[in-house]
């Protein structure tokens, strides 16, 4: 259900930020930082988003965990919440790293989680091309070198099966 919550509440942050209309985001009533999306790789951008701070409330986010330093969150036009971005830098360690914002009226701070992976959740990488391994290959990947060589093992594995008929019946080489 939080989830869920936290998708919608981020495509329709995505859908303002391009200057479109949306409806209004549903921010979490425990006062929490939504971190969007939740899984990146080095590299992307991350949104984040808190109703913490009130209706014209701002934040200063700290991402210093993954290595991204501090950023701000400036009131939004969705009712009540701030909303920030920073970018994951390059060098960005697999693991999952709490990201803080400190409302600037008051004490109040408000974490939430961001996972950084080395592969990308969305769209899956799948492995292409031939294992270098040292062992084999000596034809190299071709597909037509492969099938005569082949070819040529079952050319040889029929003669020598034949030759061995012969001998075992008598008839000699």
């Amino acid at each position: 259900m939080r989830r869920t919550a936290r998708l919608l509440t981020g495509t329709v942050l995505a859908v303002a930020a391009a200057g479109f209309v949306g409806a209004p985001a549903y921010a979490d009533d425990d006062g929490s930082l939504d971190v969007y999306p939740s899984s990146v790789v080095p590299g992307d951008q991350v949104t984040v988003n808190t109703a913490a701070c009130g209706d014209e409330g701002t934040a200063a986010g700290d991402a210093g965990a993954v290595g991204a330093g501090a950023f701000t969150l400036a009131p939004s036009a969705h009712e009540g919440e701030a909303i920030g971005q920073f970018r994951v830098p390059p060098s960005a360690q697999p693991g999952t790293y709490e990201i803080v914002a400190k409302c600037a009226d008051g004490d109040r701070e408000v974490s939430g989680d961001l996972e950084v992976t080395l592969t990308a959740v969305r769209g899956q990488v799948q492995p292409r091309g031939s294992v270098k391994t040292g062992v084999g290959g000596a034809l190299g990947p071709d597909p037509v070198q492969t099938a005569a060589g082949v070819a040529a093992l079952a050319v040889a594995a029929a003669g020598g099966t034949w030759l061995l008929h012969r001998r075992a019946r008598g008839d000699g080489i």
